[in-house]
């Protein structure tokens, strides 16, 4: 069976569209409002969503997603909390979801069990943010038996040796870092990515999707030029951040709709109820 996210972009390359892919952290502000989240994120259009998991150490990310990795785990959000999230949303939704985490919380709860366990819930791919070479592969190798692609993460400063490395571990797309440093919303796209995706395409026939930044419509819209996807994540959880739990999904949409271009707003992904 096909990976729901190599069908996605295989779509969206026969129409001349490209993909918008939101990330949230799981579990913020609860598990509950989380599920309604992913649920308004697929309605409004989100071609693949990236689920974080909450870490108490989260180095690459910047203050906004560091404070909702800290409101999930007060929750009480743990990774088991997080793999039946998906579950339950493969009840209602088909969309491709990859999990974005770091190294050590997928230790703790076991690398073999994690891919057996997110196979069954129907993750489609995990994101690792701190891991390289010879792991990479043997945690590629690890996935791809339960049919979840590990996506990797290449940056401006990547040379060509390391993005040919990593993306001879890597399935389904890369993640393209517009810039060095920690998420966070941005003023202004960066000239360092699209430098980095026509070097990167050179390399590799993987999609290439770019994130850490991108912020707004004109963003989206310039990333779209030249790459295969547009990663939105800091101004969507800072959304959460400012709303209640009540209204938090409908301000997600409403965001949704003022980040993309109205022709590329669809129906989502969402199943019929029978």
């Amino acid at each position: 069976m096909m990976n729901r996210i190599d069908e996605t972009f295989a779509k969206l390359r026969q129409i001349g569209h490209k993909a918008f892919i939101p990330f949230v952290t799981a579990g913020d502000p609860d598990i509950a409002t989380s599920h309604e989240i992913v649920l308004a994120l697929a309605a409004a259009g989100a071609d693949i969503i990236e689920l974080g998991v909450p870490f108490s150490d989260p180095m690459a990310d910047g203050p906004t997603i560091q404070a909702s990795s800290m409101r999930s785990l007060a929750a009480g959000t743990t990774l088991t909390h997080v793999l039946s999230m998906v579950a339950d949303l493969r009840q209602t939704t088909d969309v491709p979801i990859v999990l974005f985490s770091y190294l050590n919380p997928l230790h703790r709860y076991s690398i073999d069990r994690l891919a057996q366990d997110a196979a069954a819930a129907g993750v489609d791919g995990i994101l690792v943010t701190d891991i390289v070479d010879d792991e990479a592969q043997k945690l590629s190798q690890t996935f791809a038996e339960h049919g979840i692609h590990l996506i990797s993460l290449i940056a401006p400063t990547t040379s060509a040796e390391r993005i040919r490395s990593i993306a001879a571990a890597a399935h389904g797309f890369l993640y393209a870092v517009a810039r060095a440093g920690v998420t966070g919303v941005q003023q202004a796209s960066s000239t360092d990515a699209e430098s980095l995706v026509i070097h990167a395409r050179a390399i590799t026939e993987l999609p290439i999707a770019v994130g850490f930044g991108i912020s707004n419509r004109a963003h989206v819209t310039d990333v779209w030029r030249y790459a295969d996807g547009a990663v939105v994540g800091s101004a969507i959880v800072a959304e959460i951040a400012n709303s209640k739990r009540e209204d938090a999904a409908a301000r997600v949409t409403k965001l949704v709709t003022e980040l993309l271009p109205p022709k590329e707003i669809n129906q989502g992904r969402i199943k019929p109820r029978c």
